[in-house]
């Protein structure tokens, strides 16, 4: 449901969501031009603004609005009392003073909690309340996975007035640049920018064999790039492109399949990454521009597999183009694709002409992509069309901050809890015990625990915990930092697409009329670069070496891509078993070749 949906008819109550909205949005692009502000002041503030998001908007009957007025209130006191009092809880170096400093805490933490389960339900927060419990009580546990004990005063106060819990470095990158690049996101959607991506999709992907999937393949690549959300990709994208494909007689699963796969791909495609590539300049020190380029051709390779197994499923079904006349006129391409490239344009020169920094440069293309608000798609001037697409940019900002604030928080409390008690490091010691210290079996178990946390919490979540606990194991075991993030990202986002929980198929399946689970197994064949392709950057380390090493990462690029080839028709194509299998051998022999070459 669109924000704007959700919106109470009343003028005056319309009017306070849009003002605290445009207050949200406000609020973090200004940090950007403010300078420095405390920690202790710039991320309690971060939650202040966004609990009513979560609370109130949209509640429903009478229980949840008094509940949810209630808990906003202790939150957002609770956080406006830390960002108030910095200066004096800075010299208390995270430990808290009194009952009262004590019950500040506890809100703090279960006001967390309740906005996580409320936001994305309840496995989350059973993980903070767990990993809270631990940190309490650990000292109990028998054997090595107990703990020494940490006074309470101490615990909360490193939680809740340190940088080592809930203002920590997770919630620095949702206040500092996941919001910038969310309200990015949010203000290309509520114009033409969407448009455009299917317009460009469809003039270059019409006319071929399976069009129709391939328009769904490559709008859900562009789109994707900034939306960072594989079920917010599905129900956007999928709109226009399940009608088409249905239309044109394609099967229903391979319609839905495609949609699923082809949307989840947006998590991993630059720039946006589902906020996972502001998580990871955090969590490894890298640049973000060096992130972008490392994980570009590894995204490239998805959709390359995606793209190949439409043709192989082409072998079995009449998998039509569109029609000439179903296709965007040239100049209609042309105008709507200025609506995101302007934008992107001022994003890329700020970037890497000027030198700016990533959020900065957000800054400016927000401030190009809402000057195109104004714009309609044949380049007129509608101010009430324009009045309508900032009401709708604001929200859409506003709902999806709050979104990845609640779940950054929560983690944080998880994480937190790992730093102070010392899991982390018997977690790790765990999986190089358990893989008898060898890089692969590390790695399969570390496969095989993203895609059960995955499961349960959003993808940015999973990676953040299980790299936390399986990152460590991995470097010491010889992966660089940055290819062992990318590894675990990759595999954080198995579960949209992999039963028993694969939100994405969920979601086009119910668009369409499927039967989710011949939706799900159709999304695994033509999503296999998903399970693959993870695996392949650690036989082929030099396919994420595009800035330092051009040469290498282009010749591993094309040999990956080869190997997926072969394995996306020995899997789907139409042809005899045994030549099905050669074709399965002689992709993964060609992928996995770097492993036996070194």
């Amino acid at each position: 449901m669109e924000p704007e949906e959700k919106l109470p008819k009343a003028a005056w109550a319309r009017t306070i969501w849009i003002a605290l909205a445009a207050l949200l949005v406000v609020y973090h692009i200004g940090l950007i031009f403010w300078g420095l502000v405390p920690n202790l002041v710039s991320r309690p503030l971060h939650m202040a603004v966004v609990l009513p998001w979560i609370f109130l908007f949209g509640a429903q009957g009478r229980w949840a609005v008094i509940s949810g007025a209630v808990l906003t209130v202790l939150g957002v006191g609770a956080a406006g009392w830390v960002a108030i009092n910095h200066q004096m809880l800075g010299d208390q170096y995270g430990f808290l003073e009194g009952r009262f400093q004590i019950g500040v805490a506890v809100v703090l933490l279960l006001i967390v909690i309740e906005a996580a389960r409320r936001a994305i339900g309840w496995p989350l927060p059973l993980a903070a309340l767990l990993a809270l419990a631990y940190a309490l009580w650990g000292q109990f546990i028998p054997g090595e996975f107990g703990h020494s004990g940490t006074p309470v005063e101490s615990f909360l106060g490193t939680m809740t007035i340190a940088e080592g819990g809930l203002w920590g470095s997770l919630t620095a990158v949702s206040v500092g640049v996941v919001a910038i690049f969310v309200i990015f996101g949010a203000v290309l959607n509520a114009g033409e920018a969407g448009q455009g991506f299917m317009n460009v999709a469809a003039a270059a992907a019409g006319r071929l064999t399976g069009g129709a999937a391939k328009v769904s393949v490559l709008s859900s690549a562009l789109f994707g790039s900034i939306s960072g959300s594989a079920s917010a990709n599905v129900a956007s994208t999928g709109a226009i492109t399940l009608p088409a494909m249905t239309k044109l007689g394609y099967p229903k699963r391979l319609a839905a399949g495609v949609e699923a796969v082809a949307s989840s791909g947006g998590q991993i495609m630059p720039p946006l990454m589902g906020a996972g590539a502001f998580v990871m300049v955090e969590l490894t020190g890298t640049p973000y521009t060096q992130i972008m380029a490392a994980a570009i051709l590894p995204a490239i390779l998805y959709f390359w597999a995606v793209w190949v197994g439409i043709n192989a499923y082409a072998t079995r079904y009449e998998l039509k183009g569109i029609a000439a006349e179903d296709r965007p006129a040239r100049r209609d391409v042309i105008i709507t694709s200025l609506f995101f490239l302007v934008p992107f344009t001022v994003l890329m020169l700020a970037m890497f002409g000027l030198g700016y920094t990533p959020q900065y440069a957000a800054c400016l293309a927000i401030l190009a992509g809402a000057l195109l608000l104004f714009v309609d798609g044949r380049l007129r001037v509608d101010l009430e069309q324009a009045g309508r697409r900032l009401v709708s940019a604001l929200l859409g900002s506003a709902r999806q901050v709050a979104m990845i604030a609640s779940i950054i928080l929560c983690a944080s409390i998880v994480i937190g809890v790992l730093g102070v008690t010392g899991l982390g490091v018997k977690i790790t010691s765990l999986i190089l015990s358990g893989s008898g210290g060898m890089l692969w079996p590390s790695l399969l178990l570390t496969a095989l625990a993203c895609l059960v946390l995955g499961m349960e919490v959003p993808t940015t979540a999973a990676y953040v915990i299980c790299v936390s606990v399986a990152g460590p194991a991995l470097m010491q075991l010889g992966l660089e930092p940055l290819q062992a993030h990318l590894f675990v990202f990759w595999f954080a986002l198995l579960s949209t697409i992999t039963p028993p929980v694969c939100g994405a198929v969920f979601i086009a399946a119910g668009m369409i009329g499927e039967n989710w689970v011949k939706v799900a197994t159709t999304a695994m064949a033509l999503g296999v670069g998903l399970y693959i392709i993870p695996l392949g950057m650690v036989a082929n380390p030099g396919v994420l070496m595009l800035a330092d090493a051009p040469f290498w990462a282009l010749f591993a690029f094309v040999r990956i891509g080869l190997g997926l080839a072969l394995i996306s028709y020995g899997l789907i194509g139409r042809r005899p078993a045994a030549l099905r299998g050669l074709l399965l051998l002689a992709g993964f022999v060609i992928v996995f070749a770097g492993v036996w070459l070194h």
